[in-house]
């Protein structure tokens, strides 16, 4: 009698715990596909919301959309974006085509309106067009210089590095801490570069294209050269570093001997310009003949070419390629 009585009571605490269990599963069951079915009900609103995000890199060469979809198309435009980019200037691409076509059309323009001469205008609109230009190019020279000055000695913080039982790697890290701008961007930018997961040849292929100096060039077959064959590294530095130092000494003393010629240069393609402002600004009524008389617009058309080709002859003289 008892062993029903407890056996009862078991199967009955047993049979009510699992009612409980199954209850809260079902309750449970009923909860998610609610909540499922109030997802898929509001997924549609829910993607015109969230439109997908696009993770590639777009290259935007002005801020301007038709500007920017022409240099898209022109191949130039990437050569141009180099360029401010060696020249260290923060100006994108459109702005300075804007401005160069800016100058060159409001200068040609004024030009043609005051002399009525086409050619004339044409002459003035593309000198004043290549301004931006040739001061993007001054820029970038000057920084190049710069860095070749500062390049030796980072040679040497390099080889330091090395000696001391640093690696290569580590060597670089220094040299674009401790090094001044704008040496300092560029070797912080490859050690970037490596630290990214760059390959090695890759960075320095960068670096080169970055900074075309012959000089770097021949730090990078430098050390692409010691990693495939092996070698000192530290006395094949050393030597670069010495090469370099003789080149920039050697540089230096060629400017010194051609300064006259190149200050030559300069005046005598700034003098007829000069001279003409000046006695248009005296003499307006005779000067004025130039561009009213036909025979007067010869003589300007041959002293415009004249002066153009004695300044590249000149520029060809004094300038000495090592």
């Amino acid at each position: 009698m008892w062993i029903v009585m407890i056996f009862g009571a078991v199967f009955a605490a047993i049979a009510l715990l699992l009612l409980a269990v199954t209850a809260q599963s079902a309750a449970q069951t009923k909860r998610i596909t609610a909540r499922l079915e109030a997802i898929r009900s509001a997924l549609p609103s829910m993607r015109q919301a969230f439109k997908p995000m696009d993770f590639r890199i777009t290259h935007t060469f002005s801020s301007i959309p038709w500007l920017n979809r022409l240099l898209l198309k022109v191949n130039l435009a990437p050569q141009l974006e180099l360029l401010l980019r060696q020249a260290d200037m923060h100006l994108n691409v459109g702005k300075l085509v804007a401005l160069s076509l800016l100058l060159g059309l409001g200068s040609g323009y004024l030009v043609d309106l005051r002399t009525h001469a086409v050619f004339l205008g044409a002459c003035f609109a593309v000198a004043a067009g290549a301004c931006p230009l040739f001061y993007v190019l001054r820029a970038r020279r000057r920084r190049f210089d710069r860095i070749r000055m500062l390049l030796p000695d980072a040679i040497d913080l390099i080889v330091g590095a090395l000696r001391a039982g640093h690696s290569l790697q580590s060597a670089m890290a220094i040299v674009s801490r401790e090094s001044p701008e704008p040496l300092r961007g560029e070797f912080r930018q490859y050690y970037d570069e490596q630290n990214f997961g760059l390959e090695q040849r890759t960075a320095l292929s960068n670096l080169v294209r970055r900074v075309p100096l012959h000089e770097f060039r021949i730090i990078s077959a430098a050390v692409l050269i010691q990693k495939e064959t092996g070698g000192n590294l530290t006395e094949i530095l050393e030597r670069v570093g010495h090469l370099i130092r003789e080149d920039f000494r050697l540089q230096r003393q060629i400017q010194v001997h051609s300064a006259q010629g190149r200050l030559t240069g300069y005046i005598l393609a700034t003098l007829p310009l000069g001279l003409g402002i000046l006695m248009y600004l005296l003499n307006p009524e005779e000067t004025s003949l130039l561009w009213r008389n036909p025979l007067g617009l010869k003589m300007l058309y041959g002293s415009i070419i004249s002066t153009t080709v004695g300044t590249l002859i000149i520029r060809s003289i004094v300038r000495v390629r090592i």
